[in-house]
């Protein structure tokens, strides 16, 4: 049998191996959800870290949260009482999503939804939730459908020193289903 020739975009291989103390390259059917990666892996959804790309006032941004949970916009809009929130962390007045133009410009050479969250690749913060900090590994998108990257939440923050860590996420809210009526 053939082996799969990995395709990770170069300046992504060449910025982990240069950079990078421990990871490993996963290779998996083409996929676009973190839903589906999880389950082509057969893992759990919460070990898979999805990135989202925002503007913050004027600078771009990465977060990357469980591929279980949504993007908590409550901390995006207003500064909580409790616990570390994008907007307080990132003291930014106005964040918004990015559309998907800005996205392919900056991100050249990598899927579009498949952006690997290396804030030394692409010059720009990052921030991560902290429950996928306390996984015992990580499996986050390596700029292609068909590769990701398995690390340690260790290697990822000596991989990325100005990650910024805290509560960015919130479950996903579940849809009832609605009884036809007769």
């Amino acid at each position: 049998m053939k082996k799969d020739i990995c395709r990770v975009p170069k300046k992504v291989d060449e910025f982990l191996k240069k950079n990078a103390s421990k990871f490993e390259f996963i290779n998996h059917k083409k996929v676009f959800t973190a839903y589906d990666k999880a389950a082509t892996l057969k893992i759990k959804p919460s070990a898979i870290g999805k990135v989202l790309v925002l503007r913050l006032d004027k600078d771009l941004a990465m977060v990357l949260i469980p591929g279980d949970k949504n993007l908590d916009f409550v901390s995006l809009r207003e500064i909580p009482h409790s616990g570390k929130k994008l907007k307080q962390t990132s003291m930014a007045k106005k964040i918004d999503f990015v559309k998907e133009a800005v996205i392919k410009n900056k991100f050249k050479g990598v899927d579009p939804g498949a952006i690997p969250p290396l804030c030394g690749l692409w010059g720009m913060k990052v921030f991560v939730d902290r429950t996928l900090m306390g996984q015992a590994k990580i499996i986050m998108s390596a700029g292609s459908y068909e590769w990701s990257i398995k690390m340690t939440p260790a290697a990822f923050k000596k991989l990325t020193p100005d990650l910024v860590v805290g509560n960015f996420a919130k479950p996903k809210e579940r849809k009832l289903k609605q009884k036809k009526k007769k």
